[in-house]
């Protein structure tokens, strides 16, 4: 979903504001498909829940170092708001710190392959809690859209004679993370920062715990290892406050297509790199999740281009009948 501006962000003073956004998008969508699996890949000698300690941690440091100065104390409290929205932040912060536990496991274990169509779903889990949720109608090609992406799921299920709970797992906590920041209306900066302070306790608790039975990595596996957990923090709001410019500056439509970038990178990668299996159950499940994202990309390039040509219509009705 494309977001304004925040003050936080830079802002472009160029002449053309899209080509930095589009560079900026690209860029996070590239390192949430390319670089973020190979990184947290290195991590395998660390457990999933404590990488995500560390992760807590070093993002909190980083996006705090950065917040702080720009929107001030009370700014961040503004943003949080009330105890009613502090119960929000309480649930967009199991949301994704499950999220991120499954992901890291996820990649770590071999599912990488399974992890990528977790974030081809997402998409149309979106297009299900909009539906349920807010009260968002379907066209009908994107219904058959996401027929066929169940028809595929459902494919894949039947020949693992299981299911896929990794895929499921991701679509879904991202799925509804988004969907209850999109009725909170939180703003991204600030809503990370809420989350990853409100995991800071149990974060630190985790650690303490492990240091104290001589199982804690930090300091423990040599200073490559150090870094690579330092560098969670950067891992994690980089590729966020690239996709925010990028959000602020290009139509939702050319995001859209451009998410599909993530799961594309993680899908080569598990495959390619790491050796993971490709089935032909695999290619019938991902075969169908394309077909019916490239559906519903086009159905939706197809609204917004009406919508686009209809309000120019209107503009030029109204002027000329200021003219008469």
């Amino acid at each position: 979903m494309a977001q304004t501006p925040s003050p936080s962000l830079p802002q472009a003073d160029g002449r053309n504001p899209a080509t930095l956004g589009f560079a900026a998008a690209l860029t996070a969508f590239l390192i949430w498909g390319g670089l973020a699996p190979v990184f947290f890949k290195q991590l395998g000698n660390v457990g999933a829940v404590e990488v995500v300690a560390h992760r807590v941690l070093w993002t909190v440091v980083l996006v705090g170092l950065w917040l702080v100065p720009t929107r001030g104390l009370s700014g961040i409290l503004r943003g949080v708001g009330s105890w009613r929205r502090l119960g929000i932040f309480l649930v967009t912060t199991a949301l994704i710190g499950s999220n991120w536990t499954i992901f890291i496991w996820a990649v770590n274990n071999g599912h990488m392959v399974q992890s990528s169509l977790g974030y081809y779903i997402n998409p149309i889990i979106n297009v299900l809690l909009g539906i349920a949720f807010l009260q968002e109608r379907l066209s009908k090609r994107q219904g058959v859209a996401v027929l066929i992406a169940a028809a595929g799921v459902l494919s894949l299920v039947l020949s693992y004679g299981e299911v896929p709970w990794v895929a499921l797992s991701l679509a879904l906590t991202f799925g509804v993370y988004a969907l209850v920041r999109k009725k909170a209306a939180i703003d991204p900066l600030i809503g990370l920062l809420v989350e990853t302070v409100l995991l800071v306790p149990p974060a630190i608790a985790y650690l303490l715990w492990l240091n104290a039975q001589g199982l804690g990595s930090f300091g423990a596996h040599g200073l490559g290892t150090d870094l690579l957990i330092i560098l969670t923090g950067p891992v994690t709001a980089i590729p966020l406050v690239l996709f925010m410019v990028g959000a602020a500056r290009l139509k939702l439509s050319t995001i859209g297509i451009l998410q599909y970038i993530s799961p594309t990178g993680q899908l080569l990668l598990g495959v390619a790199v790491y050796g993971e299996a490709f089935t032909s159950s695999h290619l019938l499940a991902f075969g169908c999740i394309w077909v019916a994202l490239a559906l519903y990309s086009a159905d939706a390039l197809f609204t917004h281009r009406a919508a686009r040509a209809e309000a120019r219509a209107e503009q030029a009705r109204a002027a000329a009948c200021r003219a008469d």
